[in-house]
């Protein structure tokens, strides 16, 4: 025998790789293993000499039947899954993410827009400004949407008082288009410039095409008016338009018959004309609402009442006259109308304009020229268009 069977301890660790992997092996108690002498009975310390490199061929053997069982499991691994590759999950919900945060963007780009062109409630912001308020429409009290032919009080003088609110307001204009309306709509307004002038505030008035009646009511006592030669204004007057039916019913076959706890309870109704008592009583009422008209002139424009009345019958004046009369005090556009605006209110340099009603929602979506949003607006104001008592206009 040689050294190397006779003494394993001068085995090199290559020559016994293979016995070390078996007897490390998990699966040594299944495999083929040297067989142990002492098993065996065997008082030979070394392997049988005609076996030839038995400890490999064993060895090799072994990591054979290991490899088999290695695969065995494996394959009744891959019928269990099938799928032994685990892939990452794919996240499904990342579109929807993504849509969500194009969503948020857009609502927030949409915020910041109408904010910063449109104008919007409560504190506008920074300092030194002029606030410009359009009148636009009719004007009546009442509560409808911007942009549909009509100027509610509400919403002007809603406007008036924010922006008398804001510190960083130093003045107001008003930008007004108007044929009239109603007295005390009008009154309303004036009130809420009569506070903000109480406040130190100024108010201009820059006059479109028309501004005339109750929109001139609303201008009159303002700090300064501006029109164009051309524009249409004055008007000082009121009216009460009355409508009777009557004659067109009786033709028709229709009658009534009304019940009422005093002879004026139906004055102003259609179907029938006005008593001659009723008659001087609606004149009465009439020269009530011209006689504050008139003081309201008269205040606002440093005018006796006598001068006043003397060209309030109802008339309008082109701007060019209405200047000559003194009902004016100058040509100008919009912007004229803020930088005079700014003079008044003590700014200095270019002042930041805030647009409290230049657009809404509700004008963007339905717009004046739309059929349905003309209907609408009847709709809403069909109690003033409709009264049943005639309308009382200034």
């Amino acid at each position: 025998m040689s050294d190397k069977n006779i003494n394993p301890e001068d085995t090199t660790s290559e020559d016994l790789s293979g016995d070390d992997n078996l007897q490390s092996s998990p699966h040594n108690g299944r495999g083929c293993s040297v067989p142990d002498n002492g098993i065996y009975g065997t008082s030979d310390n070394s392997f049988d000499s005609s076996a030839t490199d038995g400890p490999e061929k064993m060895a090799d053997h072994g990591t054979h039947v290991e490899v088999s069982e290695n695969k065995e499991i494996k394959n009744k691994s891959l019928s269990m899954n099938p799928n032994p590759y685990p892939q990452k999950k794919k996240h499904r919900w990342m579109p929807y993410l993504l849509v969500v945060l194009a969503l948020i963007t857009i609502i927030l780009a949409s915020l910041a827009l109408i904010s910063s062109n449109f104008g919007v409630g409560g504190s506008l912001g920074s300092s030194e400004k002029v606030a410009v308020i359009y009148v636009q429409g009719t004007i009546f009290s009442g509560n409808v949407a911007e942009g549909l032919g009509y100027a509610t009080s509400e919403e002007i003088a809603g406007d008036i008082h924010r922006a008398a609110a804001d510190n960083g307001v130093k003045a107001i204009v008003l930008r007004i288009d108007s044929p009239g309306g109603s007295p005390a709509a009008a009154q309303e307004i004036v009130e809420e410039i009569k506070k903000a002038q109480a406040k130190g505030i100024p108010v201009v008035v820059s006059m479109g095409d028309l501004a005339a009646s109750a929109a001139y009511y609303i201008s009159a006592p303002t700090d300064y008016i501006i029109a164009n030669p051309s524009t249409n204004t004055g008007s000082i007057g009121v009216i009460w338009v009355f409508q009777n039916n009557s004659l067109s019913n009786k033709e028709t076959g229709v009658d009534y018959y009304v019940a009422k706890s005093g002879e004026m309870k139906d004055m102003g109704s259609t179907w029938r004309g006005l008593t001659d008592q009723e008659k001087e009583y609606a004149d009465s009422v009439v020269m009530d609402s011209y006689e504050n008209f008139v003081t309201e002139v008269s205040e606002g424009r440093n005018m006796s009442r006598g001068e006043v009345k003397a060209l309030a019958d109802g008339r309008i004046y082109t701007g060019t006259r209405a200047k000559e009369l003194g009902l004016v005090d100058g040509f100008g556009n919009l912007y004229d109308a803020i930088d005079k605006a700014a003079e008044l209110g003590g700014i200095s340099g270019e002042p930041k304009v805030e647009y409290m009603n230049k657009a809404s929602l509700s004008r963007l979506l339905l717009g004046s020229d739309s059929k349905g949003s003309n209907e609408t607006a009847k709709q809403s104001v069909s109690y003033f268009e409709e009264s049943p008592y005639g309308r009382l206009l200034a």
